[in-house]
């Protein structure tokens, strides 16, 4: 297997983006999948390194990135050593990221005979699963969506953080991440950022308007997001299918750091149902 870490999509005007690519040398024509992570994460938490040989080895090239305002830098990918960018980030930002991502990818591989870039998939995860949900809604390059225990509305998540004036007046309002315990700040920027573009930002919409299969996994033991919001995505879209995998949480029973050599049951569970949607 081919895997390249830490490749630097730079670009103008913007904060590059880091890239990591896993793929079988010997096979032609590998479907392309590229995977979101969720807020407060990163492409290497937990077990997603894992995640991605794991998909590789089935026959497909596997891309996850860092949102360029995640908190991580390019020296320091892994937790969020870059609190201001942190604080900068919006939901259009991250959807231009996967933007770019999906044109690196096309141009990267276009001469390379390994990877098929007509056939694009995504894998959003949490928050990562809302932005897949209108990325792909938006963009006919993706041929497959899959949400793993994703989010069906962005405007409860943004309208109701803290009160409104106060994040107005001082500018700034800040969130404990419980495992690094830093004050992660949320500048009133992204506030705004979500008022201007609600339309473009509303999930049952983009939901709505898909016209590629959806595979929406959950957990039945997730208490950061509700199965109910699993449920809203199936019911929106009848080109969907729901996949409940029991006993897992949010995050299919994994943590970061992940020592393990093997998958949680719970994740492993998860990409099985994963690649069988991939394959049919």
């Amino acid at each position: 297997m081919k895997i390249q870490k830490n490749i630097v999509l730079e670009r103008i005007d913007k904060k590059p983006i880091l890239i990591d690519v896993f793929f079988l040398k010997e096979t032609i024509n590998q479907p392309v999948v590229v995977f979101c992570h969720g807020y407060k994460g990163f492409k290497d938490w937990g077990a997603w390194n894992l995640m991605a040989e794991s998909i590789a080895k089935a026959g497909f090239c596997f891309v996850k990135f860092n949102f360029s305002h995640n908190g991580g830098t390019i020296e320091d990918p892994i937790d969020f050593p870059d609190l201001e960018a942190f604080g900068n980030n919006n939901y259009t930002k991250e959807l231009q990221d996967l933007n770019d991502v999906l044109d690196w990818v096309q141009d990267h591989f276009k001469e390379n005979k390994s990877i098929d870039t007509n056939n694009i998939n995504l894998i959003g995860h949490s928050r990562g699963g809302g932005i897949s949900i209108i990325k792909a809604s938006e963009n006919s390059r993706i041929n497959k969506l899959i949400t793993l225990a994703s989010i069906s509305d962005f405007g409860k998540r943004t309208a109701t953080v803290g009160d409104l004036e106060e994040w107005k007046k001082t500018g700034v309002k800040y969130v404990v991440n419980g495992r690094t315990k830093q004050q992660m700040p949320h500048y009133y920027q992204f506030y705004k950022d979500f008022k201007e573009n609600e339309e473009r930002l509303h999930i049952e919409s983009a939901e709505k308007k898909l016209n590629i299969p959806h595979l929406i996994i959950h957990g039945d033991k997730d208490t950061s997001i509700s199965i109910d919001e699993a449920k809203e995505l199936h019911q929106w879209s009848s080109k969907s299918k729901l996949e409940i995998i029991p006993d897992a949480d949010h995050v299919f029973n994994v943590k970061h750091p992940w020592n393990e050599s093997v998958l949680s049951n719970e994740l492993e569970e998860a990409i099985k149902v994963v690649l069988a949607f991939l394959n049919k």
